[in-house]
């Protein structure tokens, strides 16, 4: 009995054994035809589709450009599913097989961002899902110029794609974005600073106005860190003068200076006689074309922005004032000068006088273009 049980503690032993053996030799069998297989889906996921621009064909409704340096810009709207972005890619040559690549994107599950992405050629299935899950949308650069008014900034962002002109201009004359920056209106005109920034295209229009207003606040802080203690309207006012001095000034050095000249007038309840604020009743309210020389008659246009005809400052800024402008209002020239005049076009360069008789021998009025 005793060898029959050692018997058959041997031949337990001895499956066990077999069984372990045949165990591993499946598992290196499976490895050995999974790796090639694991490299197989590698190389094909990896594996660039099309190494030639000229093979790409795009229709007008696929949401896909070519940019001028040879790369494509494609579009991802907002609430479009992979399976849609998959059949756009394969209809323009960009992936061979969508249900290759909605197999590959419900495996990963990460979801693709809205935006516009750059893909340069060649390029492969999984560089093509790794960009467009990474949210590195192409930036557009916009320069805002000094002196532009909010109708001009909404053209240039316009043209620069990032939203329309008409949504921006919506966004910047919304009362309730104002009162966010305790700024008295219904508009933003001469809070949006001038500066370039760099915008993702079909960006919302308030997020655009919200940035280059919280741009203009930081400005002003390094310009005079006490600008906190002005109430809403004090600060107006010196943002009304400031997009004034903006359209006025030419050289820097001199932008304190004709600052120091409109706070003399302001002092005195003289009219400020602006050049630059008739402009604006003629280009920003009557709709016309820029003029390149002020004549008398526009001098004479009844609106309250006229300061020609109307004391004190006008109901609101005139354009977007830049550092410059902003530092001369905060920190203005201290001097008897009451008016000022462009002596040389070419350089820029004013006269300044104390009398009215000096101001007429200067010579003739100009505008900045």
């Amino acid at each position: 009995m005793a060898k029959e049980e050692k018997r058959k503690k041997r031949g337990k032993k001895g499956g066990l054994f077999s069984f372990f053996i045949k165990f591993l030799t499946f598992l290196f069998a499976c490895v050995i035809i999974l790796i090639p297989v694991s490299i197989g889906v590698v190389m094909y996921f990896n594996n660039s589709v099309h190494s030639k621009t000229s093979d790409i064909v795009i229709s007008e409704n696929d949401g896909i450009r070519k940019a001028d340096d040879g790369s494509f810009l494609i579009d991802i709207r907002r609430g479009e599913t992979s399976q849609s972005v998959g059949s756009r890619l394969e209809r323009t040559g960009f992936i061979s097989n969508r249900y290759v690549w909605n197999l590959f994107c419900r495996f990963n599950n990460q979801h693709l961002k809205t935006g516009t992405y750059k893909i340069e050629l060649p390029a492969s299935m999984i560089s093509i899902y790794s960009l467009l899950v990474s949210g590195r949308e192409v930036l557009h650069r916009v320069t805002i110029p000094e002196g532009v008014t909010i109708r001009k900034a909404s053209i240039i962002i316009e043209q620069a794609g990032i939203c329309s002109a008409d949504e921006f201009l919506n966004a910047a004359r919304n009362p309730q974005i104002a009162g966010d920056f305790g700024i008295p209106g219904n508009s933003m005109e001469g809070y949006l600073f001038p500066d370039t920034y760099f915008f993702p295209s079909a960006y919302p229009a308030e997020l655009a106005v919200r940035k280059m207003a919280d741009t203009f606040f930081r400005n002003l802080a390094n310009i005079n860190p006490s600008f906190t203690g002005l109430s809403p309207q004090e600060l107006n006012e010196k943002v009304i003068l400031a997009s004034i001095v903006e359209r006025e000034y030419r050289i820097a050095d001199e932008a304190p200076l004709i600052a120091g000249v409109f706070n003399n007038r302001l002092e005195i309840n003289m009219a400020l006689q602006s050049c630059a604020t008739v402009q604006y009743v003629i280009t920003e309210i009557l709709g016309q074309p820029h003029p390149h020389v002020l004549l008398f008659r526009d001098l004479e246009i009844r609106n309250p922005y006229n300061t020609y005809l109307y004391r004190g400052l006008p109901p609101g800024p005139i354009s977007a004032p830049g550092f410059v402008a902003l530092r001369a209002v905060m920190n203005p020239a201290s001097t008897d000068f009451l008016y000022f005049r462009l002596l040389d076009a070419s350089s820029g360069r004013h006269t300044f006088s104390r009398t009215y008789n000096e101001h007429m021998r200067a010579g003739d009025l100009y505008i900045k273009p």
